[in-house]
């Protein structure tokens, strides 16, 4: 399989990393925004004391009042500028989640096949023609076949964003930037079940395997670009 085309990058060293994206060549990818990590029921249930949701009520506040508008404006700019939206989420291909990680299966991670658990979060969902990808492990690219589908896009570029970010998130950074794909990390769209393990990851990834910015640099950037095209 043909891997993109990238001209040497000796001269430019790390700075290369920072290059802008190209509107033709870029897609978002959205990781594991569905209801199984947030709904309003369960934003209520982790606010009573002592319920299994409880230690998860901040990361819940969090998607609530910075991912899910963040990502919702990001979004908007994507499609208007002709960007793909994919999205990944946990669902199993079975009813009974035999076919899951051995990891999943340790962690009881299950959402089953067409499951409720498994739909992206209503407020940044998919629209009719976007692509969403079933995954059963952390890593959306050592467990489905999303690289083919990338490539057969045209994609080279991808904006990555999330939950968890310590997690799932940063496993698709690093296998993406392991398969040639330049990655811009999206900061203040992404979470972790605690700030500090959110901070480590978003520092670990910055510069290594991932420009990283925010979702207002990053609207402004693709609004840039847009307006730069239709000149």
């Amino acid at each position: 399989m043909r891997l993109p085309s990238i001209p040497a990058v000796d001269a430019a060293g790390g700075a290369y990393r920072e290059r802008p994206i190209e509107l033709a060549k870029t897609a978002l990818l959205s990781i594991d925004m569905q209801n199984a990590e947030w709904s309003p029921e369960r934003m209520a249930r982790a606010r009573v004391a002592g319920s299994p949701e409880a230690p998860y009520l901040a990361i819940m506040e969090k998607i609530e009042k910075q991912l899910i508008p963040n990502q919702r404006r990001l979004q908007a700019a994507a499609r208007k500028a002709g960007i793909e939206v994919i999205y990944t989420t946990i669902e199993s291909y079975t009813l009974d989640g035999r076919d899951r990680s051995l990891d999943h299966k340790i962690s009881k991670l299950f959402c089953p096949k067409g499951s409720w658990e498994a739909k992206v979060i209503a407020e940044v969902g998919p629209e009719p023609n976007d692509i969403v990808i079933p995954k059963t492990a952390s890593g959306i690219f050592n467990s489905t076949n999303v690289e083919y589908v990338l490539r057969n896009l045209g994609i080279e570029y991808l904006v990555i964003y999330g939950i968890c970010t310590d997690q799932c998130v940063e496993c698709a950074i690093r296998d993406a930037a392991d398969r040639g794909f330049m990655v811009t990390q999206i900061e203040d769209a992404c979470a972790a079940v605690e700030q500090r393990r959110h901070d480590v990851s978003i520092d670990q990834m910055r510069g290594h395997y991932c420009r990283t910015r925010t979702t207002d640099e990053m609207i402004a950037e693709i609004e840039a670009l847009s307006q730069s095209a239709a000149a």
